[in-house]
Formats: structure tokens, sequence, C-alpha cells
């Protein structure tokens, strides 16, 4: 009897010694997935804020070394950049001024507690006074101007008014008034300008279309104005509508601060509905709802060459279209970690002696910040 109890008892011990042997090699079989590291959330609080406003706030007002991007007439358009531009003549090109007078508008509506506050509302009344607001008008009355900063330039105008309109203090109104006719100007070249373009310019870059659309959608829909609003929303589905399996495997090219994939889908996000949209991106970039889709951030060997550098910029516009796209979308809510993970490379190293990218990405960085609020 003995031996029989102890044959069973070592019957057991081999019978579950050969299920754990099977469960082993079963596991060691399975293919086993990438493990997504989880990026903390970066965030824009005073410090950093100051930390930030240090970039616009020293460039508005630096003449040289400028680029012109200018077609010339005649003699008489060889004239210096603040004679040309008294508004926008910083910042190495137009479209950087714009967009660093956006960001101290953004960091001063955001945080009242600002440092050099008064300095900077100075400079603001100052550069965006009426006088040079007419003057930058009469710029783009030019024979040669018609298409200067077509669509980039534009976008970020329309930005700058748009932040300008809902921040509520005195001297926004002031601003504001000041800014109107440059901004609406740039509204009619958009109406006129997007009926003709008869394919999208798909490109990381400032031409690209759908970042040009965002833009001056974000703008129409907060000021009211329909005729805009409707063409954009035209436009978009007549460009974007079809389009299927977006190759973000070619992504980022070398000199790229925007991803065309993301632009076009942080659009159609804007004016798809939330059914259209989920229909849409399902097809446009199928990748994005597998909860281990990853994406390397764009690697910048090189912050003293101003190409080259442009890939933190992709970095920042990236995570402000990801956290779009994954806004309300529980299902896409893995990518603000990716997001983050970009914001996170590129952050801490945009205040430095290299003027190359200081004189614009504080303004990426900034809004890439503000867009990870959004939930």
């Amino acid at each position: 009897m003995k031996k029989l109890a102890l044959y069973f008892l070592l019957l057991f011990v081999v019978s579950c010694n050969t299920v754990v042997e099977k469960e082993s090699t079963n596991k060691a079989l399975q293919p086993q997935l990438p493990q997504v590291k989880i990026s903390p959330i970066p965030t824009l609080d005073l410090e950093e804020a100051n930390r930030l406003a240090q970039l616009p706030l020293h460039c508005m007002d630096t003449e040289y070394p400028n680029k012109l991007n200018q077609t010339i007439g005649g003699a008489q358009d060889l004239q210096a950049p603040k004679a040309l531009h008294p508004a926008f003549y910083g910042c190495f090109d137009w479209h950087s001024a714009v967009h660093g007078h956006w960001s101290l508008v953004s960091l001063l509506k955001q945080f009242p507690e600002l440092e050099h506050k008064e300095l900077i509302i100075k400079k603001l009344k100052t550069n965006l006074s009426k006088a040079n607001i007419l003057a930058e008008l009469e710029y783009f009355y030019g024979k040669h101007n018609s298409s200067y900063e077509r669509t980039y330039g534009w976008a970020w105008l329309l930005k700058l008014a748009e932040e300008l309109h809902t921040w509520d203090a005195p001297v926004a109104r002031i601003l504001e008034a000041n800014l109107q006719p440059l901004t609406d100007i740039l509204v009619q070249k958009y109406i006129d300008f997007l009926p003709k373009l008869n394919y999208p310019i798909r490109v990381g870059e400032h031409t690209n279309t759908a970042f040009g659309l965002t833009f001056a959608y974000d703008y129409a829909k907060t000021v009211g104005h329909t005729p805009l609003l409707e063409l954009i929303k035209k436009r978009a589905r007549d460009f974007y509508m079809n389009d299927q399996n977006c190759p973000i495997s070619w992504e980022p090219s070398g000199f790229d601060f925007l991803s065309p994939c993301f632009e076009e889908a942080a659009i159609m996000k804007r004016i798809l509905s939330k059914t259209e949209f989920k229909k849409w991106i399902t097809t446009f970039l199928p990748q994005l709802r597998d909860k281990n889709f990853d994406l390397e951030t764009g690697r910048v060997s090189d912050r003293t060459d101003g190409k080259l550098v442009h890939l933190d910029g992709v970095n920042f516009s990236r995570a402000w279209s990801l956290n779009i796209i994954a806004q309300d979308m529980p299902e896409l809510a893995h990518l603000k970690n990716i997001a983050n993970k970009h914001i996170n490379y590129s952050l801490p190293s945009i205040i430095d002696d290299n003027y190359e990218g200081g004189h614009w990405l504080g303004s990426f960085a900034i809004y890439a910040l503000n867009s990870t609020s959004n939930d």
C-alpha cells in the first residue's frame, strides 16, 4: 500500500513538472510585445514660462541676422528689415517674428505674474502699433508680394489674432484692433487662394497645407468667421477625405519640422464628426489603434545647423498633433505618451546660445506644452 501511494505521488510530481515545462515552453514561443516606457507629462508652469519667454523677448527686436524671403522688384525694395517690416522685423524672419509675438501673448494670458511683464507689454505695444501694422499691410499690397508667407506666415498671424481675441485684458483689445487690418487681408487671401489650390502640399516644412488650414480653422472658429470656416471644411474634405495608409515610417525627412501625416490627421480631427473621424483614421493611420504603437523622436545631430535643428520642431509639432488626435478618444489615449516623449526629448535643449533654433523653437515648445492639457 505504501509503495502504491509513493508511486502516485511520484506520478503527480512528474505530471506537474511536465505542465510547468509546457507552459514555460509555450510562453517562450509566444512573441514578446515591447514594453512601452511611460514618459513624464511635461507641463508649462510659471518657471518654464519664464524660461521660454526669454527666447522671443530676446529676438523680437533683433534685426540681424535676417532672412527676408523677398522678391526684389526694384531698388525701392532694397531696404533694411525694420524699414520693410516695422512690426515683425526680428527673430530672423517674418513668420518667426509673428509667432514670437504670439508666444509672449500666450504666456502673459496664462501667467499674469510673468517676469518682465511690463517690458513685454511695452514691446508688444511698440511693435504692434497701428502705424506699424498699416506698414505691414502695405507690404502685402506690393506687386511681387501677393503670395508672401503663404500659408505658414498667414497661419501664425491668425494664431496671434486668435490669442489676442481670447485674452481678457485691456491691452489685448488695443493690440487686436491694431492688428485687425492685417488679419483681414490674410483672411481674404485664404479665401481667394484655397479654391485655386487643386492639390494639397504634403511636405514637412512651411508650405504644408494641412498646417495652414489648421491654424486658420482655429481662428475662424474662435471669432465666428463662417465663410472662412466653411471653406476650410470643404477644402480639407476635398484634399484628404479619401487618403489611406499614410507612410508614417517615411517620416521625418531630414529638414522636417512638421509631420505631413499627423498634420493632416489634426485638421481632419477638427472638421469631421467623431464617428467620421474614427472611420477615417482607421484607414489613414490604422497602426495608431495598436496600444503598443510607438514612434522614435526626431534626432538632432547639430543644433547649430539651422536646417538640422528643424527636427526639434518636428518633435513639438508631432506632440501637439498627437494630443489633438487623441483628445476625447479613449481608444487613442496611448498616443499622449508618445507626445510626451517627443516634448521631453527636445524641451531641455532649446534654451542655449544657438540662434538657429532659439529664434523660433520657443513658440513650438509653448504650443506643444499647451496641448498636453487637452483631455
